[in-house]
């Protein structure tokens, strides 16, 4: 039986995205469950560092290396790049929007923990 590597291919794909997703929304399932915070917060470090520096994810490879196994065709591009910022913006991503995504995460989530912090300070 052939492995379908297009297939597991996809697969990293929507983990990718749901990992991205987690990292930017995640502060808001510790609203909900406060042990979501010892996942979520290395997370979005993770997230935030590979924005600010231009690192590409490991899922990234990963994926490529299915679609080639496969006999598909890789991309030169980040994930986000190739999936994210092709909806989000007209032209390809920049080191400046990068940064600008990074602080995007940081902003959103310190603002949730933050929230977090206060309503417990209130008690």
């Amino acid at each position: 039986m052939a492995i379908p590597f297009s297939l597991l291919a996809d697969l990293i794909v929507i983990i990718h995205f749901l990992f991205i997703l987690f990292v930017i929304f995640g502060g808001l399932l510790v609203l909900h469950k406060r042990s979501w915070a010892w996942l979520h917060i290395p997370a979005a470090v993770w997230g935030a560092i590979v924005e600010f520096t231009g690192w590409i994810c490991p899922l990234t490879p990963l994926e490529n290396w299915l679609r080639l196994q496969g006999g598909g065709p890789a991309y030169t591009s980040g994930f986000i790049e190739r999936y994210v910022v092709s909806i989000i913006y007209p032209s390809f991503l920049t080191s400046s929007r990068q940064i600008i995504l990074g602080l995007g995460v940081i902003m959103i989530n310190g603002a949730i923990y933050g929230w977090i912090m206060w309503q417990r300070l209130k008690r």
